[in-house]
């Protein structure tokens, strides 16, 4: 096995067809030196070091399948960036990404609207919520997303799906329509567990569509424009 430095990533050459196999499926993961890449989120005020406290203090569980911070990072940047009013979620959890949400629309004066399938992850999610101070910013829709998602009659700036990639494609059927012109589809777990294709498909033949993804060292995320 070979292993070069660029730019501050390692690449790996093996030598057998294993450990790409693995790396493809996302079970081989080769640790890196850490570099200030990997520098902690800096807090600009103290509302936002409060939030950083809460979601460390999340990350100890109760939790079940949630956002690595450089995924929740990224959902932050992108809802900050395009000063999304109305962020769409599906699939709550306990509430981590819903944080990294409420930190940057506490800044752009919108909402979140959180779908969960599970009452008991949704509960801890709007105990976590209270607790970082953002529960006014955010509403738990507790039920089948797939049933929940009509009931939605406001324009969506940010749809974010994180739920069983199986039911993707149905939630893009319903709720395309209701993103606006320039609006974005940020779909989680694009590297692991391995998307659904169909999904895939559909937001690569799109014409309406811009996509690419980002593969990074969380879940990977899948980032669709809604071309004007």
């Amino acid at each position: 096995m070979r292993w070069f430095w660029i730019s501050g990533c390692v690449l790996i050459l093996a030598a057998t067809t294993v450990l790409p196999g693995l790396a493809q499926r996302g079970q081989f993961q080769p640790r890196r030196p850490a570099t200030a890449f990997d520098n902690p989120p800096q807090a600009k005020d103290e509302e936002e070091q409060k939030l950083l406290n809460v979601l460390a203090e999340m990350r100890k569980g109760p939790r079940y399948a949630n956002v690595s911070e450089q995924d929740g990072r990224l959902l932050r940047l992108l809802t900050e960036a395009t000063n999304a009013q109305h962020v769409v979620e599906i699939g709550t959890s306990t509430g981590e990404s819903g944080v990294w949400f409420a930190m940057a629309l506490r800044k752009t004066g919108g909402k979140l609207t959180t779908h969960e399938i599970n009452p008991q992850r949704a509960q801890i999610a709007e105990e976590n919520f209270r607790r970082a101070g953002v529960d006014d910013l955010i509403t738990v829709v507790v039920g089948d997303a797939h049933e929940t998602v009509t009931r939605i009659d406001e324009p969506i700036d940010i749809l974010f799906l994180d739920a069983n990639p199986e039911g993707y494609t149905d939630y893009l059927e319903k709720l395309v329509p209701k993103i606006r012109p320039g609006g974005l589809i940020l779909a989680h777990n694009m590297r692991s567990p391995p998307p659904n294709p169909d999904y895939v498909e559909a937001i690569t033949t799109n014409p309406d569509f811009e996509t690419t993804f980002l593969l990074m060292e969380g879940s990977g995320i899948g980032v669709t424009l809604i071309k004007r």
